[in-house]
């Protein structure tokens, strides 16, 4: 075994040590839920850059001394520090690490390239953390490594006196140390393996908001205080909370679990932690309640709801253990109190319809089907499980979706913003039917106002009775054409073809009842615009389109 074999083999121990101090520090619950966060208090940015500043000064002192050069783990520490944290773990990191290698040997043949390498390595570790694709970090980051030894040696070459002197170091430490950065790729996958727990635990809490939407949808239909408890209670038992409430800004709604007789339904909010998450807008978490009106209570989560980004209530989730509140609790609740807030929007615009007498118009504007959220929400939670990054886009496209249909007024509004809302509806329809359906868009830089949901529902009669009713994939075309003195309108599918029957019978107003969306539109169209839709058989699939004067703009 030569000598360069084995400084290798010490080296590789010396790093295995590191490894090993960071496999059971992941294992700490508090450490490595600070791992999974995407965004980390300064406390813990502090916590970091210490533990890692103290893993390179580690890796000097547990050098291995040739020729008044250390054989050591230091630019493994600095590098690995900055990939997996930011450049300002791997830049601080360096500077100290550099700073006191250099301070202990002042003069050192090797202790001024140590210095500028030990920096150098800090800020192309934090270069890739900021512009590297995650699942190549490790790669990269032994390259870095071994450029910023490769750096060493040429420096230690270039400073040395006599060059001799140098050229001896370089022969025996260059293989060993380059060789060694082979270590930061294990540790950098060490670490992300715990990062990439994350995707797996959103994924879960993404499919357990999801069905605690499904489960107490129902009771959202008419909102009252036995409604609210019921879902207090669908939360509290699925997510294992000692208690859960629901306010509004001034009363308590309903709480349901420990410390239940302490509450009156209806009393006013005594709590300043709930007046501030309302007056504030932001979510108020509290591990350890020391002097919470329900002493046994010690673990405290107050979730704002909002709607039109107003603060209407909160969801406050109440643990009797210190501490329970995780961060991946955190945000599950977060995703639960916004799927919440649209559906008492819902609730409410449902109401405010049952009780109203207004056109259809107005019923159509303010309808949201529920077949579609049901599905919609199926869908969800089954991309979940193959993809938790496409179903935060899914959550996103359908509140959008929601929350437009709810918004929308006898007004006109611009055509671009119509079609975000159709948008959002054909990304839900894809996730559904996957390659069955395909989207394309042919949009020409226009700038009109149109009444809303005047699009949407030709989109969702080309899918569901063109593109579903044939076997095979088929396409959808939606576009707005710029024609001189007119704009036009047209959705185009390749599907299995309306019958001249259901043509007729929009035409001559004879359309059945439970087959009106086309037809309303129809209506609505040639109320406004003064003729109605045009609508083509294709071969194969089916046209339609109405046309708007300019004058509207």
């Amino acid at each position: 075994m030569n000598t360069s074999l084995e400084m290798l083999i010490h080296l590789f121990e010396r790093a295995a040590l590191l490894l090993i101090c960071l496999f059971f520090m992941i294992r700490i619950p508090k450490f490595k839920e600070s791992l999974q966060k995407d965004r980390h208090s300064l406390t813990e940015r502090l916590v970091i850059t210490i533990l890692f500043c103290l893993f390179a000064i580690f890796g000097t002192y547990s050098g291995i001394n040739v020729e008044g050069s250390l054989v050591n783990t230091r630019i493994i520490a600095v590098v690995s520090g900055g990939i997996l944290f930011g450049p300002w773990v791997g830049i601080i990191s360096g500077v100290v690490s550099g700073v006191h290698r250099y301070l202990i040997d002042i003069g050192g043949i090797t202790s001024v390239p140590c210095l500028i390498t030990s920096i150098i390595a800090g800020i192309v570790s934090g270069f890739i953390n900021r512009k590297v694709k995650r699942s190549l970090r490790w790669i990269y980051g032994i390259a870095a490594g071994m450029f910023c030894e490769v750096l060493t040696m040429l420096l230690i070459l270039a400073m040395a006196d006599p060059f001799s002197l140098g050229l001896d170091i370089v022969s025996k430490i260059a293989f060993p140390m380059i060789v060694g950065e082979l270590n930061i790729g294990l540790i950098v996958l060490l670490v992300m393996s715990v990062e990439g727990e994350k995707e797996t635990i959103a994924a879960r809490h993404a499919k357990l908001a999801l069905d605690i939407a499904n489960k107490t949808m129902p009771y959202f239909r008419s909102i009252n205080t036995d409604s609210l408890r019921q879902i207090c209670s669908i939360i509290k038992n699925d997510i294992n909370a000692d208690a859960v409430a629901i306010t509004d800004n001034e009363n308590v709604l309903a709480y349901v679990g420990f410390g239940e007789e302490r509450y009156v339904t209806g009393q006013e909010i005594i709590s300043d932690l709930t007046k501030e998450a309302i007056r504030t807008g932001k979510f108020i978490i509290r591990n350890h309640i020391a002097d919470h009106h329900t002493p046994q209570i010690h673990s405290l989560l107050i979730v704002p709801f909002e709607e039109h980004g107003e603060v209407t209530g909160t969801l406050k989730i109440y643990y009797r253990k210190s501490y329970k509140m995780t961060y991946s609790l955190q945000t599950m609740a977060i995703g639960l109190s916004q799927i919440i807030s649209t559906l008492m929007e819902v609730s409410r615009i449902e109401q405010i319809k049952a009780e109203s007498n207004k056109a259809e118009l107005k019923a159509l504007q303010t309808k949201i089907n529920p077949h579609f959220l049901f599905n919609a929400l199926n869908a969800i939670a089954s991309t979940t499980r193959r993809n938790p990054d496409k179903a935060r886009e899914l959550i996103i496209n359908l509140s959008g979706y929601m929350r437009y249909n709810l918004e929308v007024s006898d007004e006109l509004i611009n055509i671009h913003k119509e079609l975000e809302q159709v948008r959002d509806y054909v990304e839900i329809e894809k996730a559904r039917f996957g390659s069955r359906l395909t989207v394309d868009y042919d949009i020409d830089e226009v700038n009109v106002n149109i009444p809303s949901l005047l699009i949407q529902p030709l989109v969702e009669n080309a899918i569901n009775h063109g593109i579903l009713k044939k076997k095979g994939p088929g396409v959808v075309t939606i576009a707005v054409k710029d024609l001189g003195e007119k704009i036009r309108v047209s959705v185009m599918d390749t599907g299995a073809g309306i019958s001249e029957d259901v043509i007729n019978n929009v035409q001559n107003d004879t359309v059945p009842a439970n087959k009106i969306g086309l037809y309303n539109v129809h209506q609505r169209v040639k109320l406004i615009y003064g003729n109605g839709l045009v609508i083509n058989r294709l071969s194969p699939g089916t046209e339609v389109f109405f046309d708007m004067v300019k004058e509207r703009l």
